[in-house]
């Protein structure tokens, strides 16, 4: 398997990446088909699958409900193995999300990933936009907040999971990731992928099927062709699928 470099920690990382966005929610959820949460013991087979796949960037964030303490539960004691990914700035609960990004939040937010995760460090973590990128970036403490805290060595990555071609590109100033949507159906941040590969800025492409909605064999070709994508966020609840998705990336030369 081609491994590609994730600049923003250093570490070469595979080219499918798992979003654990299903371990943890089922509510609220934009797939074509609801699912049932996993049980422990089929979350715990899960992850540690991923791993054995070769998978070793697990994406997660508070928003993802229960995601972040199973990850921390079940695949903790294996944690040299993979990268950490997750977010600030948004929570779930009682079915709805809610949004703060001030020093506070994002602070506590942090405390509470690094003790659900059960790790000392966090690899990447992204501000989890709601749409409003520039009003995000421009007036409020997110991103001084971020660079704090990676300054302290709580974060080894920041970055900008985004909406908007403004946002994605004035994140190119000061973050070492973005977190984007591109696939067939939608090829908005198309330049701006160009722009920040130049720059060395780390690329994760989210929901790279559409939510559901186009074949990994159409998509991920289209994705990882693209020099400039460090890994495909995918995520799914059947390890065969990613099995598949892997072999489809093998295949793929930037």
């Amino acid at each position: 398997m081609v491994e590609r470099l994730l600049d923003a920690t250093g570490h070469p990382v595979s080219p499918i990446s798992f979003g654990a966005f299903k371990i943890g929610r089922n509510e609220g959820i934009k797939y074509p088909a609801g699912y049932a949460l996993p049980t422990d013991a089929e979350t715990e087979r899960l992850l540690n699958g991923v791993l054995d796949l070769g998978i070793n960037l697990i994406d997660t964030a508070p928003a993802y409900g229960t995601s972040e303490e199973r990850i921390g539960r079940c695949i903790a004691h294996r944690r040299k193995e993979f990268l950490l990914s997750t977010k600030v700035g948004e929570t779930f609960e009682s079915g709805r999300s809610s949004y703060d990004f001030s020093r506070d939040a994002i602070a506590r937010s942090i405390e509470r990933s690094l003790d659900r995760l059960r790790t000392d460090v966090l690899d990447l973590v992204f501000i989890h936009s709601d749409g409003s990128d520039l009003q995000i970036l421009e007036h409020t403490d997110a991103v001084p907040t971020l660079l704090d805290l990676r300054r302290r060595g709580l974060i080894r990555g920041i970055g900008l999971s985004g909406k908007t071609i403004a946002g994605a590109r004035a994140a190119l100033a000061w973050a070492d990731a973005l977190m984007l949507e591109h696939h067939p159906a939608d090829r908005t941040f198309e330049l701006i992928l160009a722009e920040a590969g130049a720059g060395g800025i780390s690329l994760l492409v989210k929901k790279p099927l559409a939510s559901g909605n186009i074949s990994p064999e159409v998509a991920l070709p289209f994705i990882l062709e693209n020099p400039h994508v460090s890994s495909v966020v995918l995520g799914s609840l059947n390890l065969d699928h990613l099995r598949q998705a892997l072999d489809i990336a093998r295949r793929v030369r930037p």
